[in-house]
């Protein structure tokens, strides 16, 4: 640094906050310049900060592939047990596969359904 800024700078140190308030305003005149900021601060992390990030998928379904003939009633069985259908509801379900089990669902829960489904022999996919 020069000796000049060095001066400048020690007299700034020994400016009040009122006497600095005064010195921003008069070189914001003599400059036409602004001091303040251009936008919310909120709204600069916004755009410059912020990383592009896509938003996380927070709902998931759980969708019955396929249903092995061999394993079809256990998989009835934990389909009933899951959605609350009737017999003959849960069998319909599970003959017209590929269908949603659950929709919306959280993912640890989502992914508990396709547990219980794939011990019963099922093949389960999460979307």
């Amino acid at each position: 640094m020069s000796v000049k800024t060095d001066n400048i700078l020690e007299k700034l140190k020994s400016l009040t906050v009122l006497e600095t308030a005064d010195l921003v305003k008069q070189i914001e005149d003599a400059f036409g310049v602004n001091a303040s900021p251009q936008m919310p601060i909120i709204e600069y992390f916004d755009v410059f900060v912020k990383p592009d990030v896509p938003p996380v998928q927070t709902d998931f379904d759980v969708v019955l592939d396929e249903v092995p003939a061999d394993k079809k009633i256990a998989i009835l069985m934990v389909v009933r047990s899951l959605t609350g259908l009737g017999l003959r509801e849960a069998k319909d379900f599970v003959e017209s596969v590929p269908k949603v089990v659950k929709e919306a669902i959280a993912f640890d829960i989502a992914s508990d359904i396709k547990a219980q489904l794939e011990a019963a022999g099922a093949k389960v996919s999460i979307k």
